[in-house]
């Protein structure tokens, strides 16, 4: 294990890369993924969060906690409900581990189930790691796999896990999220774009771990996909104050309210489509809706615009009106209808 998580609460199948990759600027970074270099060959600069945009991070944990347990309650249940004892978590490396994590506690205190719960890389344009998927499978049942992810922006990941478990007969590519404004997950807690407050942060609310890594000179054909652990932020991390803290809100057995059905006639990629149009975006891939994916935006991207439902809901994206501050981002108030929030990056082919 090379990472603050607890060896009691996941496994990961990655490979520890650190010191072997040295993390670029953003700009510089950007500049490369626009040329074609695949994102996950390159790992950004770590932002280091000002005290504002902590005490952000803090209110929106604070607000959020019990919407968030809630959400994870009810993933959980339906995972009980579907697979029982022999459920297997594997979490999608970086932000549905610590969402695994809060699913496997549930499970324990409420069913008193060890669930077993890894954490792979996915990554867009490639797919999941098949080193991990082969370690799993030697381990477990396909039938009984379920993987889970903190939220959906696009859907682009649950259609990356459709293309891949092709491969993998008996294994169900349903993603189970918190959140799914898109409606293309196969269980969530809500279909409400609302804060996790894990999504505020990188490393420091990932047990100090990098997004994933794969570049043919590191990771080898018998290697797990990469990632970085930043020892050095040792201080600043806060993955277990976000965990204990969620479940501490969550609610007692028997007294989930059932999720409403869906009243939506839309998709979230028909509304990301109508955006290309209105902006003027030939790839769709420089826009990323949901509150989670436009936070990533300008954590870690050179952000164009941050598109919001209101410029008075400080609420749900305090903490975005925040970071566009600090980073000089026009916040344009637009009639998005499943999100809240969406980032668009800038291309820079038109600078």
């Amino acid at each position: 294990m090379f990472s603050t998580y607890r060896a009691e609460d996941v496994t990961l199948l990655l490979k520890d890369i650190s010191g072997l990759v040295t993390p670029m600027g953003t700009k510089e970074r950007e500049a490369r993924i626009q040329s074609g270099v695949h994102y996950s060959e390159m790992l950004p600069l770590e932002y280091e969060p000002s005290e504002a945009y902590l005490q952000t991070y803090y209110d929106a944990l604070s607000r959020y906690a019990p919407m968030t347990a809630e959400a994870a309650a009810r993933v959980a249940e339906r995972i009980w409900a579907e697979k029982g004892k022999d459920a297997v978590l594997v979490s999608l490396a970086r932000a549905g581990t610590s969402i695994g994590v809060l699913i496997k506690r549930y499970l324990r205190e409420t069913y008193h189930m060890e669930a077993a719960h890894y954490t792979v890389s996915i990554i867009r344009g490639k797919g999941i790691d098949p080193n991990a998927m082969t370690y799993i499978l030697a381990r477990h049942r396909p039938q009984d796999i379920q993987f889970v992810d903190g939220w959906t922006g696009k859907g682009a990941i649950q259609r990356e896990l459709d293309r891949a478990m092709e491969a993998y007969p008996g294994v169900d590519a349903g993603l189970a999220v918190l959140s799914d404004p898109a409606y293309v997950a196969a269980k969530c807690g809500t279909h409400d774009d609302f804060l996790i407050a894990s999504s505020c942060l990188n490393s420091t609310v990932s047990g100090l771990l990098s997004r994933t890594f794969e570049r043919k000179d590191i990771i080898g054909p018998e290697d797990f996909h990469g990632a970085m652990f930043y020892r050095d932020l040792q201080s600043q991390d806060l993955t277990y104050q976000f965990i204990d803290t969620v479940a501490c809100e969550f609610p007692a057995p028997g007294t989930l309210a059932p999720l409403p059905e869906p009243a939506v006639e839309t998709t979230g990629m028909d509304e990301v489509r109508g955006l290309c149009r209105a902006f003027g975006i030939e790839d769709i891939n420089l826009v990323k809706p949901s509150i989670g994916e436009a936070t990533r935006v300008l954590l870690r991207r050179v952000p164009w615009k941050l598109l919001v439902h209101s410029l008075n809901d400080p609420e749900h994206l305090g903490h975005l009106y925040q970071l566009a501050k600090e980073k000089g981002v026009e916040v344009v108030e637009y009639p998005l209808h499943h999100y809240r929030a969406c980032g668009l990056i800038r291309s820079l082919a038109d600078q």
